[in-house]
């Protein structure tokens, strides 16, 4: 949704559980927490279990149907729809509609399980199951149309490009890539989450040196409501050029001490110091680029390579489509993900030199471990699988050298 390169603070989970909001709600933020007690640590490997689990079982979900409904069901529904649909472009996106249609009644008890049965089992959430029905169905349509005007703009290039379209649709990717990722922060995010320019002039203050010191330029720091509906937290550096703005939890922003909070914010600079944020989007070129190249093989040989022209690529390819790039997403994910832990803890190291604020930075992961229940050292299969960020046990153990 957007090029945002720290919407995670820990592991594979940005949140910062409620606790710190009970101190907050007391009079101010909670002091240094000491290390996890045996319970917190047996809970919150139990809540990483879970996750893990979850997970594997939505990807696993994810690719069955994508399969089946591409070798079993999309030759004879597009073949249905022929029937009164004369117009290839509606027939596409009647073929898209039922594909996600489908998909979301399979897939929906375990979205219900995993988002809020689980997070209410642990304390996580804040939402009530209408809130919880309403926001998930908000970001399903947002997605479906989305979606629909990329399968379109997809089979425009199948047509009007021909052999050529898997490099068009690289070049097009990264264009929209580029679009979105100026767009979050002003039109997406605003969409879900009220977000006000943040005022508290200590903290800004603090900002705005760090970020001339550092040559960052940036329309703003911004707070994001999200206590509203969730005990947890998140920070991340949103938007490209004139949009690119900071955006801080209410939650962050009320249950962590200023010295914390400038260390997360100087992890956030890091960010623009470092140019994630382009490298990020030119590996996504490149990622795209053998994607679309490895699907448009895959489609000649499940056509026929004799017969294979993407001029007159038939609806029902949509499907296998998309199954081959789930499959190649589930593989170069997990390399994707050492790219993004490597940049993590680029940035860890440079909030640490910057600020000197050590202490603040152990005890904010602290913080994030015992509160939101995540297990600093979490099995080696779910870092390698799903997780974008270092394990805040490592995280620790660094800023201890």
């Amino acid at each position: 949704m957007s090029d945002c390169t720290d919407d995670q603070l820990a592991g594979s989970d940005s949140s910062i559980e409620s606790g710190i909001g009970t101190a907050a709600a007391n009079g101010g933020p909670a002091s240094a927490p000491a290390e996890m007690s045996h319970e917190q640590l047996a809970e919150a490997r139990t809540y990483g279990r879970w996750q893990l689990g979850l997970d594997l079982t939505d990807s696993a979900l994810d690719l069955t149907y994508l399969g089946l409904f591409a070798m079993l069901a999309a030759v004879p529904i597009d073949h249905w729809l022929s029937g009164f649909l004369t117009t290839v472009s509606w027939r596409l996106l009647a073929l898209y509609g039922i594909m996600m249609g489908l998909h979301e009644c399979v897939s929906f008890p375990l979205a219900y399980f995993s988002g809020y049965v689980i997070e209410h089992r642990f304390a996580l959430s804040r939402q009530s199951l209408g809130q919880w029905v309403a926001r998930h169905f908000k970001r399903f349509s947002l997605a479906v149309a989305f979606g629909a005007v990329m399968v379109f703009a997809l089979y425009a290039l199948f047509w009007f490009v021909g052999p050529w379209w898997w490099l068009a649709a690289a070049i097009g990717f990264f264009v929209v890539s580029i679009v979105l990722g100026q767009l979050a922060p002003v039109l997406i995010l605003p969409f879900f989450y009220k977000i006000e320019r943040l005022d508290s002039p200590e903290l800004s203050g603090r900002f705005a040196q760090l970020a001339a010191e550092s040559g960052l330029s940036i329309e703003g720091v911004y707070r994001m409501v999200l206590s509203d509906e969730t005990a947890k937290a998140n920070a991340m550096l949103a938007g490209l050029g004139r949009t690119r703005r900071v955006l801080l939890g209410d939650t962050l922003l009320d249950g962590f001490t200023p010295d914390e909070i400038q260390v997360v914010f100087a992890h956030e600079v890091g960010h623009h110091v470092f140019r994630h944020i382009p490298k990020l989007m030119a590996l996504g070129f490149f990622y795209s680029l053998a994607g679309f190249w490895l699907c448009d093989r895959v489609l000649a040989m499940w056509i026929g390579t004799d017969v294979y022209d993407p001029r007159q690529m038939p609806v029902y390819a949509l499907p296998m489509l998309m199954f081959v790039l789930g499959i190649f997403s589930l593989v170069m994910g997990p390399l994707q993900n050492v790219a993004s832990r490597r940049f993590e803890r680029q940035c860890d190291r440079f909030a640490l030199v910057r600020t000197g604020l050590r202490e603040a930075y152990i005890s904010a992961f602290r913080k994030l471990s015992i509160l939101n229940k995540d297990d600093p050292d979490p099995p080696r299969l779910a870092v390698f699988l799903f997780h974008s960020h270092p394990p805040i046990g490592e995280r620790i153990a660094m800023a201890q050298e």
